[in-house]
């Protein structure tokens, strides 16, 4: 009688564990999404003292300004697939690098253009940085986890936008060993050093299947966004001259082309740079509709509201960052509380936060119409709060439901398209309604001037109502 053999079970190679985003690791890449944000908007209330520092006159500060900004939303996109492809953590540690040496750089320039060169280097950094965080993210937590920290992300960069007004206005006013206004920049360098000590906490995460670097989508997406940015920035102080509108014909040309081209790429069996499968998924293309709005009026609003508090209310720059306390501290109130109303009422918790902003807007109008004469730091205090319980629900919910649905392998390139939609609305928010309140300032007064650009910003605000009600029902 024959034995019978039961064959030994084939070991198996034990599958590798993700890689886990720890607390240090958070606070790591949280700090790493503050710097771009808070140097976006830090520069506002130090652009007088640049002025008569540097003998800059105004077309050298609006590139102070958009020369950031458009080096910024150009290769964010870009530095979200050399993540995917190189790794995350890399490209996090050498864009943190980069930013504090360009910081320093800013501090120690020596005249206006090579303060703008310099603040396009920062851009560039910041590019590099910042996709890497959200991609980290959307890698290494899930569940209640990646939840609590893409809130807490959002929290940061919206807290950031405006503390960088806060921050900015304190330390002018301390003059930290006579530094001036070169302190609003060397502040970075230890905050970038800290960041790169932390860094080894950080996890490291790649695409497991990388592909090449689209070029032709990345010449064509650059060329698309500068020929929009930079006229648009520039234009106005440079007495719009040939060469803006030559940009501006372009542009609609470069952005059917970068359409085009991807849409070939994609069915090739290429990777394009942004992938027309990505923008089919519902939650990203409604998630950045609500982006565009918003950032046309968040952009905008808050240039404009740091020349009205320096130049309209005659407050230094100590007072005028004191005054935007109250809305930081109400929007992350708000980013707060928002994850766990957007689980309970779903989209209703973004338009409820577009209305409450609604309700800020049109409070600060009727405040400053009404108290111009007579409004301290702290006159504005009420809408401010309003506006930023709004902002801190919007915000932070709309970009969690862009990213709910977007692949892990795609992590990069959809952190990369979220920021870059955000901070080129952002920056086309500062050129249209900054250049609209500044034209009307020299006729209407600044007073008048303010209410209409913020009619202007309500019509931005009735579109992300509308806009959030296109939204998935429930958050994931």
């Amino acid at each position: 009688m024959s034995e019978t053999r039961i064959p030994a079970p084939v070991a198996s190679s034990p599958a590798r564990p993700s890689p886990v985003l720890g607390p240090a690791g958070l606070f790591t890449v949280l700090v790493g999404s503050a710097l771009p944000m808070v140097d976006f908007f830090i520069v506002n209330v130090a652009l007088p003292t640049i002025d008569h520092d540097l003998h800059a006159g105004p077309a050298l500060l609006e590139m102070v300004v958009g020369g950031y900004g458009v080096a910024y939303a150009v290769l964010l996109v870009l530095g979200g697939r050399l993540g995917d492809m190189i790794g995350r953590r890399r490209l996090f540690v050498w864009g943190t690098a980069a930013f504090g040496l360009t910081s320093v750089a800013c501090g120690l320039a020596p005249d206006a253009w090579t303060l703008v060169a310099a603040r396009v280097a920062q851009g560039a950094a910041s590019a590099l940085m910042l996709p890497q965080v959200l991609a980290t993210i959307q890698a290494t937590t899930e569940g209640a986890r990646r939840g609590r920290a893409m809130s807490l992300y959002s929290a940061t960069t919206g807290v950031a936008s405006a503390f960088g007004q806060v921050l900015g206005g304190v330390l002018l006013a301390a003059d930290v060993w006579g530094t001036g206004w070169r302190s609003i920049f060397l502040v970075n360098a230890p905050v970038t050093l800290l960041a790169l000590l932390l860094a080894r906490f950080v996890p490291e995460t790649r695409s497991e299947h990388p592909q090449r670097v689209d070029g032709p989508g990345t010449v064509l997406l650059s060329l698309t966004l500068i020929a929009l940015l930079v006229p648009l920035s520039e234009g106005r102080s440079a007495g719009w001259p040939l060469w803006a509108w030559v940009l501006l014909a372009v542009f609609p040309f470069a952005a059917v082309a970068f359409g085009r081209t991807e849409a070939r790429a994609e069915r090739a069996g290429r990777t394009p740079l942004v992938p027309p499968s990505l923008l089919r998924i519902h939650s990203v293309r409604s998630g950045l509709a609500v982006l565009v709005s918003f950032g046309l009026g968040w952009g905008g609003f808050m240039f404009i509201i740091a020349v009205v508090f320096q130049e309209g209310l005659r407050l230094g720059p100590l007072d005028a960052g004191l005054a935007m306390i109250p809305l930081s501290v109400a929007f992350f109130t708000g980013s707060l509380v928002g994850p766990r109303l957007g689980a309970r009422y779903g989209r209703r918790a973004v338009t409820a936060g577009a209305l409450l902003q609604a309700a800020g807007i049109a409070g600060l109008a009727l405040t400053f119409h009404w108290g111009w004469n007579s409004l301290g730091p702290w006159g504005t205090a009420p809408a401010l709060v309003l506006l930023g319980l709004g902002q801190g629900l919007l915000l932070p919910l709309t970009l969690r439901i862009v990213l709910s649905e977007v692949p892990v392998a795609q992590a990069g390139v959809g952190g990369g398209v979220m920021v870059t939609t955000q901070q080129s609305f952002m920056a086309l928010g500062v050129a249209v309604l900054g250049s609209l309140f500044l034209s009307l300032s020299a006729s209407l007064g600044m007073r008048d001037a303010l209410m209409v650009t913020l009619g202007v910003h309500l019509v931005t605000v009735a579109a992300n109502v509308v806009l959030s009600m296109r939204l998935p029902r429930a958050l994931r």
